[in-house]
């Protein structure tokens, strides 16, 4: 058996550091000794707050507890292979891995959701896997057709990964969003041509589409009142991406203007699924390689602003949820 501690959310804004002892390792499992784990600004913060159903079931095996409090929470983990069962031959001692897992020293997880990394994508970036998955799975969502202007609406990690990505594609036009400047920045240092303040976005579609109107919308900003904003900005026929997850929050929308009379579509984007315009040709494992394929090209480095020690957990989650400015991704490092 091995010793491990594991954030544990006690009740909204209360975390601690609980030790936990592990099970023998199955013969098809593998211990991972961690390395880094990052916090999500997203669903996590949304947790941490207590802003979820409490009776929402959870949707990944490592995940421990219920969102009633006390919850277990986390899904960017990445570490070593400590040892591995007397089953396993797709893993070798040494092997860096991605897991989808919560923050903790030590896990032990089937073989099969330790994600191998390439060994021409840095450990660090790795971290990202879980964010660039559904970032992928959005811009599927999207289907972006040559010559379109999509304004992305919100630059947290996701927002940036998407904005990222369509600005690598030829013939898309990128405006992207967000109130804050220090996340603009970022935006910039990633080469995104198009940044604007949410005061300024309307123009900016007016000036950029001759007033025509964008020709989608990703809504990612977790702000409910957003969504409603994102509706204007759109042409005809145009379509909004709702990748944001609101929790238990409401959203108030306009229905009987823009909404209706330009025909707009709303569509929800959730990387537990794939797009199904995708499937058969697209799996898990092809998206997954999709995943290290951009991660090799990724600017990561940009992206992490604060690396804060495990042990120092509680101060690093009160930084993301006070807004302290410069936060853009956090990350926790494990000593080894």
């Amino acid at each position: 058996m091995h010793n491990a501690k594991a954030i544990w959310m006690l009740a909204p804004r209360s975390i601690t550091l609980v030790p936990e002892e592990l099970d023998a390792l199955a013969p098809d499992a593998v211990a991972v000794q961690t390395a880094y784990s990052a916090i999500s600004q997203g669903t996590e913060l949304l947790v941490y707050r207590g802003h979820v159903d409490a009776a929402l079931a959870l949707d990944l095996p490592t995940l421990a507890g219920s969102f009633a409090f006390p919850i277990k929470y986390g899904y960017a983990l990445v570490g070593r292979i400590a040892t591995h069962g007397s089953a396993v031959t797709s893993h070798q001692v040494g092997d860096r891995v991605f897991v989808l897992h919560p923050h903790q020293t030590f896990v032990h997880v089937p073989a099969a959701s330790a994600q191998r990394i390439p060994d021409d994508v840095d450990t660090q970036a790795a971290l990202f896997a879980a964010n660039m998955e559904t970032a992928i799975t959005i811009v599927h969502d999207l289907r972006p057709a040559l010559g379109e202007v999509v304004v992305v609406m919100g630059l947290g990690i996701v927002g940036l990964l998407v904005s990222w990505i369509l600005s690598r594609m030829q013939g898309i036009t990128v405006i992207a969003v967000d109130p804050l400047a220090w996340r603009q920045n970022v935006a910039q240092h990633l080469g995104i041509a198009c940044v604007v303040h949410p005061d300024q976005v309307a123009d900016q579609v007016d000036l950029m589409t001759r007033q025509r109107g964008a020709d989608a919308v990703v809504e990612v900003s977790g702000n409910p009142a957003t969504l409603d904003i994102a509706i204007t900005l759109l042409a005809m026929e145009g379509r909004v991406i709702v990748a944001s997850w609101y929790g238990t929050k409401d959203a108030t929308l306009q229905l009987g203007t823009h909404f209706h009379r330009k025909r707009i579509q709303l569509r929800a984007s959730q990387v537990g699924r794939l797009s199904p315009d995708l499937v058969p040709r697209w799996d898990y494992a092809r998206r997954m390689q999709t995943v290290w394929q951009l991660l090799r090209d990724l600017p990561y480095q940009v992206l992490i602003s604060h690396t804060v020690a495990f042990a120092d957990a509680t101060a690093a989650y009160a930084m993301i949820d006070a807004g302290q400015p410069g936060v853009v991704q956090v990350v926790l490092h494990y000593e080894c």
